[in-house]
C-alpha cells in the first residue's frame, strides 16, 4: 500500500504548481486570535481522513519495498524525509536546531494526503532553510504511537516546529495556505527585516532617518494569526520589488514581553497592522490583510497619488 501511495505522489508531483494569489480579508482582533481551533469531524473521503484504530502488527506479513519502489520514493521525496518512529522524529527535530521543521502526518488511504503532498515536495525544493518530514500514520505500530503522542486523529495534519518546540499546527488546508505558513514561520533570508525587540525597531527607524531615508513599513502580527499568514507572501513580494524606496520589517507581538509591550505602546489592537514610518515619525497605518489596499497605502505614503 505504501508503494502505491508513493507511486500516486510521483505522478502528482510532475503536475503540481503553487498558487501565488493572496486572499484578502479583514484584520483579526488581538484578543480573539487562538492557536488551536476545535476540530470538526469530516469524512476522510473528502478533506481529511480518520486514522484507523491501532491494531497489532503481524510479523512477516508486510511486503518490503522493491528496488524500483525505493528509487521512485527517493526521486519523489527529495528533501522530504519519512520518519517511522518516535526516536527518528525526536532526532530530526533536535538536529534541525532553530530551523523550521514542517511535518505532514498522512495516511496511505487518504486521498487528501496524496493531493497535498506534492506541495510539500515543491516547497522542499525551494525552501532550503526548512526541513520537511513525512509521517505515515498507518504504516506501523511505531508511527501510530507517534501520532497518538502528538494528538493526531485526522489527516492530513501539519505541525510546525522551531527549536524542537511546536509553534503552529494546521489541518485540512490547501496548497496556498501551506505555502503561506512555510513562508510566515520559516522565512529568515528574505528582504523583510525580522524584528525581535523594541531595540530592533528603534535601530531600524534610526537607520532610515533624514531626507534620503526610505519609508519603513512595519508589519505587526501574531504567531497564530490567520490573516497575518495570508498577507505575508504579499509583503515578501513587495519587499523584493519596492526595495529602492521602501524598507519592510516584521514583528510578532507575542514573541516576547518586549514585543508585546511595544504593541501596547503603539496602540495596536488588531492584527495584522501595518505601521508606516518616515524620518522617525509615524505617518499612518493600515489594519487588514487586503493585498490591493496595502499596496495602495504604501504607494500613497511614497508620494504616489492613488484613487480608489
Amino acid at each position: 500500500m505504501m508503494a502505491t501511495f508513493l507511486s500516486t505522489l510521483a505522478r502528482s508531483v510532475a503536475t503540481a504548481s503553487l498558487s501565488s494569489t493572496v486572499p484578502s480579508g479583514s484584520g483579526a482582533k488581538l484578543q480573539v486570535v487562538r492557536l488551536f481551533l476545535p476540530a470538526q469531524q469530516i469524512s476522510r473521503s473528502r478533506r481529511r481522513a480518520v486514522l484507523s484504530t491501532p491494531r497489532a502488527a503481524v510479523s512477516g506479513t508486510e511486503k518490503a519495498p522493491s528496488s524500483s519502489d525505493k528509487d521512485e520514493s527517493k526521486n519523489v521525496n527529495e528533501r522530504v524525509v519519512k520518519v517511522s518512529s518516535i526516536e527518528e522524529f525526536d532526532g530530526a527535530l533536535k538536529a534541525a536546531k532553530n530551523r523550521l521543521v514542517v511535518v505532514e502526518f498522512a495516511a496511505s488511504d487518504s486521498e487528501s494526503s496524496s493531493q497535498i503532498y506534492p506541495t510539500m515536495v515543491q516547497l522542499s525544493r525551494t525552501c532550503g532553510d526548512v526541513d520537511f518530514l513525512l509521517v505515515m500514520g498507518d504504516e506501523s505500530e511505531a508511527t501510530k504511537e507517534l501520532c497518538r503522542r502528538e494528538g493526531i486523529t485526522q489527516v492530513p495534519h501539519f505541525h510546525f516546529y522551531k527549536g524542537a518546540e511546536k509553534v503552529h499546527e494546521e489541518e485540512a488546508i490547501g496548497p496556498e495556505r501551506l505555502a503561506g505558513d512555510v513562508l510566515y514561520y520559516g522565512d529568515s533570508h528574505s528582504a523583510v527585516v525580522q524584528l525581535h525587540s523594541r531595540e530592533d525597531v528603534e535601530k531600524l527607524i534610526d537607520d532610515h532617518r533624514g531626507d534620503k531615508g526610505k519609508l519603513v513599513v512595519l508589519d505587526v502580527g501574531l504567531k497564530h494569526c490567520g490573516p497575518c499568514v495570508k498577507v505575508y507572501p504579499t509583503v515578501i513580494k513587495l519587499s523584493r520589488t519596492m526595495g529602492d524606496t521602501t524598507v519592510f520589517a516584521r514583528m510578532n507581538g507575542d514573541e516576547n514581553d518586549s514585543c508585546m509591550e511595544f504593541l501596547r505602546d503603539m496602540n495596536v489592537v488588531e492584527v495584522p497592522t501595518f505601521v508606516f514610518i518616515r524620518d522617525g515619525k509615524i505617518v499612518g497605518r493600515y489594519v487588514g490583510s487586503g493585498k490591493g489596499e496595502l499596496v495602495g497605502e504604501i504607494l500613497r505614503y511614497n508620494g504616489v497619488r492613488v484613487t480608489y
